[in-house]
C-alpha cells in the first residue's frame, strides 16, 4: 500500500512538500519554502509534520526555491538520506541556498526577521545530494525505482516517475511552457496510474510562442520612447538567462532597436550563468549551436552589465534613463528589485514588466492587481510606472499545455491530484482533466491523506 500526504502546495502554489510511505519508507517528493508577503514567511518555521530523520529519501523536481528552500532546514533538523536531482539542479539548488539565506541575514539585520537555517546546514545538504542523468534509473531499495524526465521548465528540471506494489506515480513539479528559449520540450508521460500535476496557471492561456519576441521587442520600443525604465522582477534561475537569449535575438535581428544599456541586477542569476554554460547537452537544438558558435560569449552583449556586488548595483541610479534592469526577486517579495521599484514606480515614463507567477500577498500581486500604492521596505510609493504582465514569458505551462500532455501520455491516469496551484486554478483544471479526458480528478487540502 502506498500513502500520500500533502504537506505543501495544496490550494496555493508555494510550499511543495509531498510525503509518500511505501512499506517501511518514507520519501519526500520536494521540500520547498512558502512565499508571500515576505521572502521567508512564517510557515516555513512551522515544525515539520513528519519527522525528519524518518524520511529515507528526498527527490527534487527542480531548484527553484518553493520546492527546494527547506532541504537545509530539514537537514538541520536530522535528516541524512539521499537527496536526488539532477546534475545542473544540484549546482544550481546550493547557488539558491546560499542566496535565500543572504537574504535572510539581510532581512534579519534590517528588519529582525528570523532566519531558517545557516551556511552549515547548507555544506551538509549539498554534501548529500546525489546528481543524476536524465532517464536514469535509480533504486531505493524495497522494490521501489524511479527515473526524471525532462520537464522544460528551468534548467535541470525534472518531472519524477516512481514506480512501487506495482503502481506508477507522477509528480509534475512545474510543467514548462511550450517552445521556451534554450531549454528542451517537455518530455512525453510515460504510463502512469497516478498523477499530481501542477497547476500554477490551471484556469488560463497564455499568449503564443510565436507572439513572445514580438511581446519583448514593444516593451523595448515602448520603453525608449517614454524616456524611463523599464524593470523587470525575473526569477534568477530561467527567466533572466531566457529574457537575455531573446534581447540577444532581437537586437541582432532589428537593427533599429536601440542598444539601451541593460543591467542583470541579481547575484544569484549571474552566479547561474556558469551552471548553463557546463551543461550544453540541456540546450534545444537552435541553442546548443549558438553556444557551440558564441563559446564563452553564450549569453552575453555588449549592452549587457552584469551587476554582482552592491556598489555595482548602486551605480546604476547614476545610469542616465533610457534603460533596462532585470532584478530578482520574480515575486517582488524580496532582492534589489524592490530598491528600484521604490526608485522609480513613481515615474510615469517607467515601466514594471511581470513575467511569472506573482504569490498572493507579494508585491508583486498587488501590482499585477493594478494597486495605486505599495509598501516597501516600510515606506508608502506611488505607482504611477505603466504595470504589465505578460503570461507568454511565465516558466509554467498554461491550461493548454497541461491537458496536451496528459492527453498524450503513453497510458493517461486513472487518477490526478492538482496540486501548485491557488484554488481556482486548481479547481478549473481538475474540472478540465475530468471534462475532456474522463478522469478522475481532485484537488487535494493541505494535509490530506490518500492511499494507492
Amino acid at each position: 500500500m502506498i500513502n500520500i500526504t500533502f504537506f505543501g502546495a495544496a490550494h496555493e502554489v508555494t510550499g511543495s512538500c509531498h510525503l509518500l510511505e511505501i512499506g517501511s519508507k518514507k520519501v519526500l517528493f520536494d521540500c520547498g519554502m512558502f512565499q508571500g508577503g515576505d521572502f521567508n514567511e512564517g510557515k516555513n518555521h512551522d515544525r515539520f509534520p513528519f519527522g525528519p530523520k524518518e524520511i529515507d529519501a528526498v527527490i527534487v523536481s527542480h531548484a527553484h526555491t518553493d520546492h527546494t528552500g527547506r532541504i537545509p532546514k530539514l537537514v538541520r533538523e536530522g535528516f541524512r538520506g539521499s537527496i536526488y536531482m539532477t546534475k545542473a539542479t544540484c549546482d544550481l539548488a546550493k547557488i539558491i541556498w546560499d542566496d535565500a539565506y543572504n537574504i535572510m541575514v539581510y532581512d534579519h539585520k534590517k528588519f529582525q526577521s528570523p532566519i531558517l537555517f545557516d551556511e552549515s546546514d547548507i555544506e551538509l545538504a549539498a554534501a548529500q545530494c546525489r546528481g543524476l542523468d536524465y532517464y536514469e534509473k535509480v533504486d531505493l531499495g524495497d522494490g521501489i525505482s524511479f527515473v526524471l524526465k525532462d520537464a522544460g521548465h528551468i534548467f535541470g528540471a525534472a518531472f519524477i516517475e516512481l514506480t512501487a506494489e506495482g503502481k506508477t506515480i507522477c509528480y509534475s513539479g512545474d510543467i514548462g511552457n511550450d517552445s521556451v528559449p534554450i531549454l528542451r520540450d517537455t518530455d512525453q508521460l510515460g504510463k502512469i496510474d497516478l498523477l499530481l500535476c501542477e497547476s500554477t496557471y490551471g484556469d488560463r492561456i497564455h499568449e503564443s510562442d510565436e507572439e513572445r519576441k514580438k511581446i519583448l521587442l514593444d516593451i523595448v520600443k515602448e520603453g525608449v520612447a517614454r524616456g524611463g525604465v523599464i524593470m523587470m522582477p525575473a526569477f534568477s534561475v530561467e527567466r533572466t538567462q531566457e529574457i537575455i537569449y531573446m534581447l540577444e535575438e532581437l537586437m541582432t535581428e532589428d537593427k533599429t532597436l536601440p542598444k539601451i544599456p541593460i543591467f542583470v541586477d541579481s547575484p544569484m542569476a549571474i552566479r547561474a550563468l556558469p551552471v548553463y554554460k557546463r551543461y550544453p547537452e540541456y540546450y534545444d537544438h537552435q541553442a546548443a549551436d549558438k553556444f557551440v558558435r558564441d563559446g564563452d560569449g553564450f549569453l552575453s552583449f555588449d549592452n549587457l552589465f552584469l551587476t554582482e556586488t552592491t556598489e555595482e548595483s548602486k551605480k546604476i541610479n547614476h545610469v542616465p534613463s533610457p534603460k533596462m534592469i532585470i532584478a530578482g526577486a520574480g515575486m517582488m517579495n524580496g532582492g534589489r528589485i524592490l530598491h528600484h521599484a521604490k526608485r522609480y514606480l513613481s515615474d510615469p515614463n517607467s515601466m514594471l514588466v511581470i513575467v511569472g507567477y506573482q504569490a498572493q500577498g507579494t508585491v508583486g500581486r498587488k501590482l499585477y492587481e493594478g494597486a495605486e500604492y505599495v509598501t516597501i521596505h516600510n515606506e508608502e510609493v506611488p505607482v504611477r510606472a505603466t504595470v504589465r504582465a505578460v503570461g507568454a514569458f511565465s516558466a509554467h505551462a498554461d491550461q493548454k499545455k497541461l491537458l496536451s500532455w496528459v492527453r498524450n501520455a503513453e497510458k493517461i491516469p486513472e487518477r490526478i491530484y492538482c496540486v501548485h496551484g491557488e484554488a481556482h486554478a486548481a479547481t478549473e483544471l481538475a474540472h478540465r482533466f475530468r471534462d475532456e479526458l474522463g478522469v478522475k480528478a481532485l484537488v487535494p487540502e493541505n494535509g490530506e491523506r490518500i492511499v494507492v
